[in-house]
């Protein structure tokens, strides 16, 4: 399969709720659910479906469905933000900061 890169360098396809949806795991889908649960952010088993924040399709996860940075990502056509001209950005900064990888990869892709 070929590697799904989300507009802030996560890659998908290593996503376990991609995985999970992908897999139709349905016992998966409830521990994620459980593991992203937080006292300000409810998630059920049926928000654990995901083919990849850049596809077309409606299986995408609820948070990735309100996030700025995929919302950008759209507005402007690209396949992920390493194809933004305005790249780096300040909206990167707390994903970058977080997933220190997914900048490894999106400056590999930019070709800085």
């Amino acid at each position: 399969m070929e590697r799904i890169i989300a507009y802030c360098g996560l890659v998908c396809n290593e996503c376990p709720i991609f995985i999970a949806t992908l897999e139709n795991n349905q016992q998966k889908k409830v521990e994620l659910a459980n593991q992203y649960t937080s006292e300000v952010y409810e998630v059920t088993q049926e928000d654990i479906n995901c083919t990849g924040c850049t596809s077309k399709g409606s299986d995408i996860f609820k948070f990735c469905l309100e996030c700025e940075i995929r919302l950008c990502g759209l507005e402007r056509e690209i396949p992920n933000c390493a194809y933004c001209s305005k790249y780096p950005c300040n909206k990167l900064d707390k994903p970058f900061e977080n997933s220190p990888q997914n900048k490894i990869l999106l400056d590999e892709i930019k070709g800085a």
